[in-house]
């Protein structure tokens, strides 16, 4: 399993889901935009501090941007 991607995936999803555009989450998480922008195409690896922070603005445990997303049903 590479958790980079993982990573990546979830917290593209979640901060789709709640309307945050990039350089908001990396405001209100006080890090760089350009490392957001790196940490969400997998180029960079993150470090437990950096995952806290966008862990807690997008209001999740810092554990649940390491799970598999699942994928969503098929419509028909």
């Amino acid at each position: 399993m590479d958790l980079r991607r993982t990573f990546a995936a979830n917290v593209v999803k979640l901060r789709a889901e709640r309307g945050i555009s990039q350089e908001e989450l990396a405001h209100l998480a006080e890090i760089n935009r350009s490392y957001l922008s790196d940490l969400e195409t997998g180029k960079t690896y993150v470090g437990l501090e950096i995952m806290g922070k966008i862990a807690d603005v997008l209001g999740v445990e810092g554990a649940d941007l390491l799970k598999k997303i699942k994928p969503s049903p098929k419509r028909k």
